[in-house]
């Protein structure tokens, strides 16, 4: 079973003012998907706390998936791609890509996502919008290829799967 990590970033979550509710959507979703969520916390957009965190579950913990959620749009204070940029080694862009792509069939604002994924170590790292449909909706397009790509990653995946 995949290990997994939700990381709500959230300034008003953080602070007891707001209630949250992607991080359980992103749960249920996960956990029906035969994922394993072994961490979830919710942080403020703060860039040096992010990257923390990031850096804690991948480097410590060894999970292999962290999802985050908030912080992708256009606020001053959304800083979650710039400290996920700063903390992986590789950029996947695809994952990004096609959540846009998808998203951009339920509404124009998509193009505004700046939300971006990559591997530190035998991490994969992938932001997620704030709001539990924006979430939902995007984990749902691409849930379906994590697995594999996951393997591929930490080093389980057969050769025939890969071919």
């Amino acid at each position: 079973m995949i290990k997994a990590a939700i990381l709500t970033i959230s300034d008003k979550g953080a602070k007891g003012e707001r209630i949250d509710g992607t991080g359980p959507a992103v749960r249920k979703i996960l956990e029906d998907n035969d994922y394993k969520v072994e961490y979830y916390k919710i942080i403020p957009d703060e860039i040096d706390e992010i990257e923390k965190e990031l850096k804690y579950l991948s480097d410590e913990l060894k999970i292999e998936l962290v999802l985050t959620n908030g912080g992708t749009g256009f606020s001053e204070r959304d800083v979650t791609p710039e400290a996920t940029r700063n903390v992986i080694e590789k950029y996947v862009p695809g994952i990004g890509e096609v959540m846009r792509l998808k998203s951009l069939e339920i509404t124009t604002k998509a193009m505004l996502s700046r939300a971006i994924s990559g591997i530190r170590k035998k991490t994969l790292i992938v932001n997620l919008p704030g709001s539990p449909k924006g979430a939902t909706e995007n984990l749902s397009f691409i849930i379906p290829a994590l697995k594999h790509g996951i393997e591929i990653m930490i080093g389980k995946a057969s050769e025939c799967a890969r071919k």
